[in-house]
């Protein structure tokens, strides 16, 4: 019903309108058309009496312009051809009486029932009930009222200029009342016809000028419901399709304005989250570095006033209170070199520099590096690797990755004591590298915070072999930096740690 309610308006409009119009006819017609008809013949009588009498004086009086009739001869003249014509046209009947030679012109059917009414106008003697229209100088214009089917008569009686030249022109009324309601009927059935018929027609064109009003309203549903997929499709030019392009126009900077704040609002939240985060870590980092700071401080510290005490009198005890002072700030000097070098990667100050590496090579070397601990500790070192890879990335600071977690698997390692270093392609130009070591599997809800700086899965192990819990962070912060990944799993033997670099062929 909705879809249609403005057609039906416009159609319930214009039946409305001419509704009004045809009753505005009606009542003019009862009211105001016999008035207008009275008005107009009036004026017609009027003109009629000026021009006979313009003809009796030019033509030289009634015998002159009304010559008797002769045998063989014609009697029509200009006067004569008017008063026809008048008679013809306007239903009006004439009657001119020349008073000296008593001859008489008539173009009425009853010139008798004129002479009676004639010379009861100049005697005086009208017994019908009349009202007068017009007094000229010479003759009057009357109105009487009929008997019965009689409707009356609109006369003009009097003398010409001349004054011996009498007249009577007489036009019924009674046809008046039925031309009127002859007329009003055919209005009504007229009027309804063009009604019903105009109704149709408006209903019909009225969809033009609906659809795009429609399409606007479904246009701004659709808006309001903060859908602005929607878009007027009007091809028109006129204010409508103007209309429609302005909300085009609106929608499309809602759309973009509200995606706008959408980002605005996710960036926003994500700062605040980013804010807690990072005030969250700031309290953890602060409360770390004081618990790691705090053994090796109180150990320098004891050791440092046993010896100016002088508790340790013979040479041996001094020697080991300085080694156990010397290995604490070693330790702490080793800790706050890390947390420095962490920093400066975090913060992107030192950013990596890319080459392109002989990656077997640079494997032997940290191998190299590691031989006296491996040995000691009887491992069991296998490397699977190409002959021939070659890595992009910055040279120490990779080398500095194998490093942790080779010191880590070293570390970590339990019976059988094997370490695996060994490569896989993750696609066509990714490479992944993995030391893996038996051992203890990482507990899985530690297996996603291994990374984060000093975490420590085995805190009593990690502080045996004098680790910080840095070293996993500085690998994190290396690998972020080439943008690049690195990750931990647990195997069937033990842990696997890993970390992709892109490849590249070497030239020939």
């Amino acid at each position: 019903m909705k879809k249609h309610y403005l057609r039906k308006k416009f159609s319930m409009i214009f039946a409305g309108v001419f509704f009004a119009l045809i009753v505005i006819m009606l009542i003019g017609d009862n009211f105001f058309l016999e008035r207008f008809y009275e008005y107009r013949k009036e004026h017609v009588l009027q003109n009629a009496y000026l021009e006979i009498d313009r003809y009796l004086q030019e033509g030289g009086g009634f015998s002159s312009v009304f010559p008797e009739e002769k045998s063989g001869s014609g009697t029509d003249t200009a006067v004569t051809r008017y008063i026809s014509n008048l008679t013809e046209k306007e239903n009006i009947s004439v009657i001119i009486t020349d008073n000296t030679s008593s001859r008489s012109y008539t173009s009425s059917a009853n010139p008798n029932a004129l002479l009676q009414r004639l010379s009861s106008y100049i005697l005086g003697k009208s017994g019908d009930k009349r009202k007068s229209l017009y007094e000229g100088e010479n003759y009057t214009i009357v109105k009487t009222e009929g008997r019965g089917d009689d409707g009356g008569y609109m006369e003009s009686w009097g003398y010409f200029s001349d004054n011996s030249t009498s007249f009577i022109m007489s036009m019924p009324l009674s046809s008046l009342s039925e031309a009127v309601s002859v007329f009003n009927s055919f209005l009504l059935f007229l009027g309804f016809i063009t009604m019903v018929l105009g109704i149709i027609i408006v209903y019909i064109a009225s969809y033009e000028v609906t659809k795009p009003i429609q399409q606007l309203a479904q246009l701004s549903l659709k808006m309001s419901k903060l859908d602005f997929s929607a878009r007027f499709e009007g091809d028109s030019s006129d204010e409508i399709a103007t209309l429609g392009n302005s909300m085009n126009v609106l929608s499309e900077r809602l759309e973009e304005t509200i995606c706008d704040l959408k980002k605005a609002n996710n960036e926003l939240l994500s700062d605040i989250e980013n804010k807690t985060l990072i005030d969250k870590r700031r309290q953890e980092f602060v409360a770390n570095v004081s618990h790691e700071l705090k053994t090796p401080i109180a150990l320098i510290i004891g050791y440092a006033e046993g010896l100016s005490e002088g508790l340790c009198e013979d040479s041996e005890s001094r020697t080991y209170y300085s080694n156990v002072i010397l290995d604490e700030a070693k330790r702490m000097n080793h800790m706050v070199k890390d947390l420095m070098n962490l920093s400066a990667i975090e913060q992107g100050k030192d950013l990596p520099d890319f080459a392109l590496l002989d990656f077997p090579k640079l494997l032997q070397g940290v191998i190299s590096s590691m031989d006296i601990l491996l040995k000691q500790e009887e491992i069991q070192l296998e490397v699977e690797i190409p002959k021939e890879l070659y890595l992009y990335g910055d040279e120490f600071k990779i080398e500095e990755v194998l490093m942790n977690y080779l010191q880590n698997a070293i570390h970590h390692v339990t019976e059988p004591k094997q370490i695996s270093i060994y490569t896989e392609n993750r696609g066509k130009n990714l490479v992944e590298v993995h030391v893996r070591n038996t051992g203890n599997p990482i507990p899985k809800e530690d297996l996603s915070h291994v990374f984060e700086k000093f975490y420590k899965v085995d805190k009593a192990h990690t502080r045996a072999y004098g680790g910080s819990g840095l070293g996993l962070s500085i690998v994190k912060a290396i690998m972020d930096s080439h943008h690049q990944e690195c990750g931990v799993k647990n195997t069937l033997t033990g842990v696997d740690f890993w970390f992709t670099l892109e490849k590249r062929e070497k030239f020939s």
